[in-house]
């Protein structure tokens, strides 16, 4: 018996468990034919989907695909863990507020606060929001990834099932935004999921909403931090940002049963009018009717923290759709404006 039907005699019942080795059995397959995207059937589907669509030339990209790689590490990142993680707040807040990115932050800010007043002006988010979501995704551009992104994408759209649909999409819209800009499509480089430069945006959400915010006639978000700064900052304004409106709010106590409230999820559609007949609490009053989310931050074996989360908490989750992740921004920001306004008051 060969190993991959071994591997297949040993599939266990549980469907993730299935999954997961379906998925290793693709991968596995795919490289020990080199990749072969140039001769896969549906590769030819996807050419000539882009030239009727988009006018691609076929010779052109059989080419490309004939040049790309099938990456099993970018499998290896995507894949979710065979046995879940729990969720802990406590793990995950110093993976985005500490030291170094308030350090960072602050000379981020100080060298483009030009840009980060022009945007936050122009779009209505605050500065510390701005520079708080790019350091939590590439620490101000350090950390923006490595991997080839028209490889990556590849990989993901035709060699991994699950969100198979989700990257031909993106695969379509980085061809796209590669012509557009008279680039290379190999030249990108990026997260192994396709986030691309300081915000680390898909190619559709560059498409959308990056902007030429320095004026140079082109969008940059690898070496302008000036269009990484607005493209921020029109991000979260298309996806509603209220200027001036609280982002959240500590929940000081809990009286009754709140399962309905974390139930009704993310979105905020609570009234906090009604929040003290449902038994939530908070040490100042919250805004009057305002609409909210209740927020758990659950760590293992200790307290849950909860918060009420507003419209503009919601937003942040259109960036990464993780209430720690927008409480990671949002609390990165509070702590780099309050550095800021002391750097200020202290005349530096």
């Amino acid at each position: 018996m060969n190993p991959n039907s071994r591997l297949l005699a040993r599939l266990l019942v549980r469907p993730l468990a299935r999954l997961l080795a379906l998925i290793a059995l693709s991968v596995s397959c795919a490289a020990q034919a080199g990749g072969g995207y140039a001769t896969r059937p549906e590769i030819a589907e996807f050419i000539a989907e882009m030239h009727e669509r988009h006018g691609f030339d076929t010779d052109e990209l059989q080419r490309l695909f004939g040049q790309a790689q099938m990456l099993p590490s970018v499998i290896k990142y995507i894949l979710p863990p065979s046995t879940p993680r729990q969720r802990s707040w406590r793990a995950y807040r110093p993976r985005y507020i500490d030291g170094t990115r308030i350090t960072a932050g602050l000379d981020f800010w100080r060298r483009h606060e030009t840009a980060i007043k022009a945007a936050s002006a122009q779009y209505g988010v605050p500065p510390e929001i701005i520079v708080a979501i790019i350091g939590v995704e590439t620490v101000y551009g350090r950390n923006v990834g490595d991997f080839q992104t028209f490889s990556a994408l590849t990989t993901l759209a035709f060699d991994y099932p699950p969100r198979a649909e989700l990257f031909r999409r993106e695969l379509a819209e980085l061809l796209l935004l590669a012509r557009e800009g008279g680039r290379d499509v190999r030249e990108f480089r990026g997260s192994y999921a396709g986030a691309l430069g300081l915000p680390q945006f898909l190619p559709s959400s560059w498409r959308k909403y990056a902007v030429d915010f320095d004026g140079d006639g082109s969008i940059d978000l690898f070496a302008s931090p000036t269009d990484a700064i607005g493209s921020v900052a029109r991000f979260l304004n298309e996806h509603g940002w209220a200027a001036g409106a609280p982002v959240a709010q500590r929940v000081s106590a809990i009286d009754g049963d709140i399962k309905a409230l974390l139930d009704a999820g993310i979105e905020p559609l609570l009234n906090t009018n009604e929040a003290d007949s449902l038994g939530v609490r908070t040490a100042t009053p919250a805004p009057p009717a305002t609409r909210y989310a209740l927020i758990d931050l659950v760590t293992p074996d200790e307290p849950t923290e909860y918060w009420l989360g507003f419209q503009n908490f919601y937003v942040i989750t259109r960036y990464n759709r993780s209430s720690f992740y927008a409480m990671s921004v949002y609390q990165l920001g509070e702590a780099l404006r309050n550095a800021w306004e002391s750097r200020l008051r202290a005349g530096r």
